[in-house]
């Protein structure tokens, strides 16, 4: 068990006509080898829970164990607690400071007291980790893309060693491609360093994708905790709360609607093609020759914004069911 969260409350201007709840009676716990998405509007709790699990806020109320033992115990060492959780920030040029990108990954082992020899060794194992090789090392963070930035930004946290990785929208503002760079970067560390993730996100495509378990926070509080399947099945209440299921969800259920035997429980382009082309083989008794044409007409799902998602899902079922028309009379 890495985190358990009890009954966590946290006011902000406690006790002034300011007074608000940012967190309310939360309860959850986070297992070693997890990869969470952790969603919500904005200012539903997401970010303020977050900094919780590193010490960065401390609570008003409830208490959080880190590996059985409460951190907020007398004499517990957060500077031990965040070298094992750590967290990216959504934006990293609120993290980046040092003249050069080699530096600044240095940072964090240098304040744990090591010796130069080993806080150069973590951080081109870091470094590398990432994607940068020593090319980036006296560059000036400042001078990279966006993407770089979030890398560097991650490096500087793996060099740590954390057992968990906190990332606030690691994707805010990136191109699709750099985006898919990032959360691709961030599965290989889950899969081959075996990290604790929790990912923060406002794309429902990206944690659909990616993740096996999400937290749905609203107005401080959890409201949905379970895999993506399973949360993207209430997607009408989602609605309700200002959020939306992954586009692709909406497509199946008018596909569905217009006779098509699907699963509703399909939250990926890729899931949705491969199901829609085993209905057409199996009807047709051959494989399909119009494969390209069906990714096609879904795979701009992935990229859609989500607040016209209903909207635009009607056009794309009309699309799918068309291109099935056409292989059918072929």
């Amino acid at each position: 068990m890495a985190i358990e969260i009890k009954h966590l409350n946290h006011i902000y201007g406690q006790g002034t006509i300011f007074e608000q709840y940012a967190l309310k009676d939360v309860n959850l716990t986070i297992h070693d080898g997890e990869f969470i998405g952790l969603i919500g509007h904005t200012g539903s709790g997401k970010s303020t829970l977050t900094q919780h699990l590193n010490g960065l806020l401390k609570a008003t109320s409830g208490d959080i164990l880190y590996n059985g033992e409460s951190i907020y115990k007398e004499g517990y060492s957060m500077k031990e607690l965040r070298s094992h959780v750590g967290l990216v920030f959504q934006y990293p040029e609120h993290q980046l400071f040092e003249v050069d990108v080699f530096s600044d990954v240095c940072f964090g082992p240098k304040n744990l007291g090591l010796p130069k020899e080993e806080i150069e060794k973590r951080a081109k194992e870091a470094l590398d980790m990432v994607g940068l090789d020593e090319s980036f090392y006296k560059q000036s963070p400042f001078d990279l893309s966006g993407g770089q930035k979030r890398r560097v930004a991650i490096a500087g946290v793996l060099a740590m060693k954390p057992e968990v990785l906190i990332l606030d929208e690691p994707t805010a503002g990136l191109d699709p491609k750099g985006r898919d760079d990032i959360l691709g970067l961030v599965q290989k560390l889950h899969n081959e360093q075996g990290l604790t993730i929790i990912l923060v996100s406002h794309s429902m495509e990206d944690v659909a994708r990616y993740v096996s378990r999400l937290v749905v926070m609203n107005h401080g509080e959890k409201v949905f905790d379970g895999t993506p399947k399973e949360v993207f099945r209430h997607y009408k209440e989602l609605e309700a709360i200002g959020l939306a299921a992954p586009q692709i969800t909406y497509v199946v259920h008018k596909l569905i609607d217009k006779g098509i035997p699907l699963d509703p429980d399909i939250t990926t382009v890729e899931e949705a093609k491969n199901a829609i082309l085993k209905i057409w083989r199996e009807k047709n008794g051959k494989s399909s020759g119009n494969a390209a044409q069906v990714s096609a007409a879904g795979a701009d799902s992935e990229n859609a914004g989500h607040g016209n998602a209903a909207g635009t899902a009607s056009e794309k079922a009309d699309s799918i069911e068309k291109t099935a028309g056409e292989e059918k009379t072929c």
